[in-house]
């Protein structure tokens, strides 16, 4: 059984519509920025192919080429887009679960800006959080979360390994819950608030990854129907490329399903964890025998343990505002 009601979580997609739209225009940006830069790349490899009499050969080249380029590109601007997009549709997110109101329109967008600037004050902070996040989680699946250990299939190797890659998806959005956390109890020190998130997802362990394994399978089903979709158009696309790009056609369509994921599937399973978390959390406290075993198997969590301390004591004494979140309605 699971521990979010879908009905809830498409109610919350369609109160921050501005936002969905938003991201659909950024993650379509970046879709675009593909399909131009193979197309501009293996046009100009096609014309450059004519001087050594292989302007075929030179137009794949100029595709991978652009292709490579404007993935570098996206690389290094990989922490504004979780600065930006999902760290901003996340302040709204909480904001709703919390029961107060939000703006309309483009007032949304920038509300969820200034969210986002209240805990993390530079993109490059909210980044490196997420980074230790993630290698704390990774550490955490590998050690101790496994298929095997949460269901024992004695003999079937192939398939818990299989499985077990499945878990691991789901940590693309276990971090972005966790920097929901550190919103939604308005953290002063956001290090020490992941820190303690990251314990208390180890304590419920169980609930958290049924449901993130179940939204993981579900949004890659999706995707994968819409890249059975497209494939065609864009195979087509391709094939109207000078040179030998046809065949970038299914990367293209790759691209395409991806930005559509980003756009419309990941904030679906990103609310309706952020709900379980928020849910099966309530009123706990790290505890100390998760927090050793924590520090035991992973660098990144003695890191950030490191990193909350050193930004406690270089902040100046301030009263402390409350750690718990106001009086809402039950979520999930």
């Amino acid at each position: 059984m699971l521990d979010f009601k879908m009905g809830q979580v498409l109610g919350m997609m369609a109160k921050t519509a501005p936002f969905i739209i938003f991201r659909l225009v950024v993650y379509f940006s970046v879709m675009l920025a593909y399909v131009l830069s193979v197309g501009v790349g293996a046009g100009t490899g096609y014309l450059m192919g004519h001087i050594f009499d292989n302007p075929a050969g030179g137009g794949g080249f100029g595709g991978l080429v652009g292709f490579s380029a404007i993935s570098i590109v996206l690389y290094w601007f990989r922490e504004y887009l979780l600065y930006l997009v999902k760290a901003g549709h996340i302040a709204v997110l909480v904001e709703l679960m919390d029961g107060r109101p939000l703006p309309s329109g483009k007032g949304q967008i920038e509300f969820a800006k200034d969210k986002v600037q209240e805990r993390f004050k530079e993109a490059s902070l909210l980044f490196g959080i997420d980074q230790l996040i993630k290698g704390v989680l990774r550490a955490v699946n590998r050690t101790f979360f496994t298929i095997a250990s949460i269901l024992p299939i004695p003999g079937l190797e192939g398939l818990v390994s299989f499985l077990n890659k499945i878990l691991n998806m789901s940590l693309t959005y276990l971090d972005e819950v966790i920097i929901a956390y550190n919103m939604r109890i308005r953290s002063e020190n956001p290090w020490q608030t992941s820190r303690d998130a990251l314990v208390l997802y180890a304590q419920n362990y169980k609930v958290i990854l049924k449901n993130a394994v179940f939204l993981v399978v579900i949004m890659y089903a999706l995707t994968l129907v819409l890249f059975l979709i497209v494939v065609g158009p864009f195979l087509a696309l391709a094939g109207a490329m000078p040179g030998a790009v046809s065949g970038w056609g299914v990367l293209l369509a790759l691209v395409f399903a991806w930005s559509l994921k980003a756009a419309l599937f990941e904030p679906v399973a990103m609310a309706a964890l952020m709900g379980v978390f928020f849910k099966v959390t309530e009123g706990q406290t790290p505890n100390a025998e998760w927090e050793a075993k924590l520090a035991g198997i992973s660098t990144k969590f003695r890191e950030l343990t490191a990193k909350a301390t050193d930004y406690a004591a270089s902040k100046p004494a301030s009263p402390v505002e409350p750690s718990t979140p106001d009086p809402t309605p039950e979520q999930a």
